[in-house]
């Protein structure tokens, strides 16, 4: 990517980050002139059909990158803290660290965050997945200092992101981290003055949990299907099986169609659930244990399943 012109010296920063988003923000602000002297992440986490112990991608990053690197237990901590300090930071930058920053490490910096949506709207945990699910037209990307509100903290850059058709958690994030990566290095090159965000237009993005992946029958079939993209290609969606089991989602579609709500049935080589006001048609499964594959593959061995 090319580089900002720089108004300053580069500004001596640390990093916290977690997600692969953060990968994205730490690889453009390393090649910038605000390189971090440290990257704080979390701990080794089992992870993957194994639970093998693996780094987050962050931790994996600052390795390849050759930057400083500590996974704390809490970066709340005394010891984090003191690591922190020695690495003098002007500003701490945060992108999808995933842990809370508390007192008084909140009150001992300079800090902006990276946040993936248009602040007000959709503070918290989930804000691409929500942004999604609510059939949203505009993303963006805010960078804002954190406070002890939750993403309540004054902005100083905020830039949209059209939401394409099609869409899904995966190729939305990938442009807004991109896009992240970029203002954050702006904002560290110009420093803009913060500003208080609005009092209206405030949403919540809470936390992605397991209830949020069963595609409930009940509601209409476009907001299943937006439901479907919002939770692939990292969390999944699913529908339930007349035996019980849960059959994973990646793509859908809705269809023209009548079917009462909840009847699933395989109509030559499609794979169709019926909801409150038509067809879904789910284009690719997961079944437990086993890669994603078309319906039509999936069919050719567990039509017999689906009938029940």
């Amino acid at each position: 990517m090319r580089k900002r012109a720089s108004s300053l010296a580069g500004v001596r920063t640390v990093f916290l980050g977690t997600s692969p988003f953060a990968v994205v923000v730490l690889h453009r602000l390393a090649e910038s002139d605000h390189r971090p002297a440290l990257v704080v992440t979390r701990p080794d986490r089992p992870r993957g059909r194994g639970r093998r112990l693996l780094p987050p991608p962050a931790a994996e990053a600052a390795r390849e990158l050759d930057i400083e690197l500590i996974q704390p237990d809490s970066v709340n901590s005394e010891k984090a803290r003191e690591r922190i300090a020695a690495a003098k930071p002007e500003v701490v930058c945060i992108a999808a660290f995933g842990g809370l920053i508390k007192d008084p490490l909140l009150s001992e910096y300079e800090m902006l965050n990276v946040h993936p949506s248009l602040l007000p709207r959709w503070r918290g945990a989930a804000p691409i997945e929500r942004a999604i699910m609510a059939g949203d037209e505009i993303s963006g990307v805010s960078i804002m200092r954190p406070t002890a509100d939750l993403d309540a903290g004054p902005v100083c850059l905020q830039r949209e992101e059209p939401l394409r058709p099609g869409d899904d958690y995966g190729t939305l994030e990938r442009r807004l981290a991109a896009l992240g990566g970029e203002l954050l290095v702006e904002a560290l090159d110009e420093r803009p003055q913060c500003r208080e965000q609005a009092r209206e237009g405030i949403t919540y993005a809470s936390k992605i949990e397991g209830a949020d992946r069963r595609l409930d029958p009940t509601r209409p079939a476009v907001e299943l299907e937006r439901r479907v993209r919002a939770l692939h290609p990292h969390v999944g969606a699913y529908v339930e099986l007349p035996d019980g089991v849960r059959l994973g989602v990646c793509r859908a579609a809705v269809v023209e169609g009548g079917s009462p709500p909840g009847r699933l049935e395989a109509v030559d080589g499609r794979l169709l659930l019926g909801t409150s006001d038509g067809v879904l048609e789910l284009l690719e499964v997961h079944p437990p244990g086993k890669r994603p594959m078309g319906t039509d593959a999936y069919l050719r061995g567990h039509a017999a399943q689906i009938a029940g």
